[in-house]
């Protein structure tokens, strides 16, 4: 990416934290009916972290999942903000606040040493635990209703 000026502007995430994180995503979804997606943009303005992230995960179309059972992990890198939002049946099943509240903690510890990548990686593997406890693959459900790939924002 160019910015107006010339300068080169710096990735999100470097490729190979991005093929990583998309490993790991496909790992958790092979033991689930469930969906997991990463949205990464470099700044959340003027909107709680949390409404933005039911704002993407609402244009991404995941609450078209057959059974309800998506999340998805908002990261605004240079606001250093993030939300973990998930569907109405996993957000129940997975446990309510405490499981959310839980894995947000996780997510900010590995995120204060800036160790994003890995932050990820062990969110990702959080709500993949949960999705495959409560959503075991389903033959009868599309093994894979949404893409896998992180999703870049602004």
């Amino acid at each position: 990416m160019f910015s107006l000026f010339g300068k080169k502007k710096e990735p999100l995430l470097d490729a190979e934290a991005e093929r990583s994180i998309v490993a790991c995503i496909k790992a958790a979804e092979a033991r689930t009916s469930g969906e997991i997606r990463v949205f990464v943009e470099g700044r959340c303005k003027f909107v709680d972290p949390m409404d933005r992230a039911k704002e993407i995960f609402t244009s991404l179309g995941m609450e078209k999942t057959d059974e309800r059972n998506a999340t998805i992990i908002y990261v605004a890198m240079l606001d250093r903000q993030f939300a973990l939002f998930g569907d109405t049946a996993i957000y129940e099943k997975a446990g309510g606040p405490p499981f959310w509240a839980a894995a947000a903690e996780h997510l900010v510890r590995h995120l204060q040493k800036n160790e994003v990548t890995e932050g990820l990686q062990h969110c990702i593997n959080e709500l993949g635990n949960a999705l495959a406890a409560n959503f075991p693959p389903n033959p009868h459900v599309n093994k894979n209703e949404l893409p896998d790939e992180i999703v870049f924002g602004k």
